[in-house]
């Protein structure tokens, strides 16, 4: 009997158990389920349903990773990114090496511009992953925009030992060179990532260029990549900026005026487009269309490179009075611009007033006597 009976709960046990496993392989099955379920629906933009999905694992299970991880990934693409730090936070004080939500925590620091604590996350994340090159990449970023500029370089030189040709690395680095104004290495490391993708490469890489281009006054090159980028969006403000910018630069003014005016067009407020139009009308010879354009752009707030080119129609139209009116108030509010007082000078000087015109620069000389176009205009009125 007693032997009947210790076989009986031994039977007993072994089903319990085999109940146990069953239903602790179910709940993992429901688990998983709903985890895919929510990851597909935070695909299709169906953030509620999702949510949903994920607090539906935590009714079965405290603290699951995948719902704390996942209601952070939700909240990271509504945006609400303080939303998103709770539930990251929440996750790693429970399960403090899972990688999704150090990547992800990370991320929403990289976003509030809390570089250094993004940093610290990111970090944490590669004592797992130490060749990871996409987290590498973000560390740089990040040094980049904290401007410790020299463990920015070593981390993108560091990705490029793992997988030559980055493009993230690589546009990084332009971005160091641009920023440092060696334009001739931002011009290598973007032309890289030009020659690697061709007609797929990013607008930005392409606007990047053209600007580099501009820096080093190869306008015509220039126009090649900003017209590249027009292509790709007609719209674009950079490239039609550096198109315009670029005609300036080689004297082409009515090409200039074209692009100016696109602008224009998609923004009629622009008060910095306005006053560039109004300069590219009086280099081309058509002051009415500058003054225009000059009192369009003051309409709408002061503008003191407007003003001047408005005090500088008057000069080139031989309103000389007015002209010196201008250029007296703007030395008020501009009292070392040393071309406001070249200009004056010139002013009085064309109405036959030397004495003026000498006076005027040798006062601006006293604060700033190194000043040498002041002084070759000076040497020229005393001859």
């Amino acid at each position: 009997m007693d032997s009947s009976f210790n076989l009986s709960d031994e039977i007993l046990a072994q089903e319990e158990m085999n109940f146990s496993n069953d239903n602790s392989k179910e709940l993992n099955d429901k688990i998983s389920e709903l985890s895919k379920k929510g990851y597909q629906l935070l695909k299709e933009n169906e953030t509620d349903k999702a949510k949903d999905a994920f607090n539906q694992i935590l009714e079965l299970e405290d603290n699951n990773n995948y719902a704390l991880v996942g209601l952070g990934d939700t909240a990271r693409k509504l945006n609400k990114f303080n939303e998103a730090i709770v539930y990251y936070n929440k996750c790693l004080s429970y399960y403090p090496n899972n990688n999704y939500a150090l990547f992800g925590l990370a991320d929403c620091y990289k976003v509030l511009n809390q570089y250094p604590k993004a940093i610290d996350i990111w970090q944490q994340y590669l004592t797992h992953d130490d060749k990871n090159i996409t987290v590498i990449t973000r560390i740089a970023d990040a040094y980049r925009k904290i401007k410790d500029f020299k463990r920015s370089k070593e981390l993108y030189l560091k990705v490029l030992e793992i997988e030559k040709d980055n493009p993230y690395a690589l546009i990084g680095l332009g971005h160091l060179s641009y920023d440092f104004k060696e334009y001739h290495d931002a011009l290598s490391y973007w032309s890289r990532v030009y020659e690697i993708n061709q007609d797929n490469v990013d607008i930005r890489v392409l606007t990047a260029i053209g600007n580099c281009h501009r820096k080093l006054k190869t306008f015509d090159m220039g126009v090649e990549y900003f017209e590249k980028a027009l292509e790709k969006d007609p719209k674009n403000f950079y490239a039609l900026f550096g198109l315009a910018d670029c005609y300036r630069g080689m004297n082409k003014q009515d090409k200039s005026i074209e692009y100016w005016n696109k602008i224009l067009e998609i923004d009629p407020n622009n008060k910095v487009i306005l006053t560039r139009a109004g300069d590219a009308y009086r280099n081309g010879g058509d002051l009415k269309k500058a003054v225009i354009y000059y009192n369009k752009a003051l309409d709408i707030d002061f503008d003191v490179y407007a003003a001047i080119g408005l005090a500088l129609t008057c000069k080139e139209e031989g309103k000389y009075e007015e002209a010196i009116e201008r250029f007296s108030k703007l030395i008020k509010t501009e009292p070392r611009n040393a071309r406001l007082y070249s200009d004056l000078a010139e002013c009085y000087s064309l109405m036959n007033k030397n004495d003026e015109a000498i006076k005027i620069l040798e006062n601006y000389l006293q604060s700033d006597g190194k000043n040498i176009i002041i002084k070759n205009l000076l040497n020229k009125l005393k001859r």
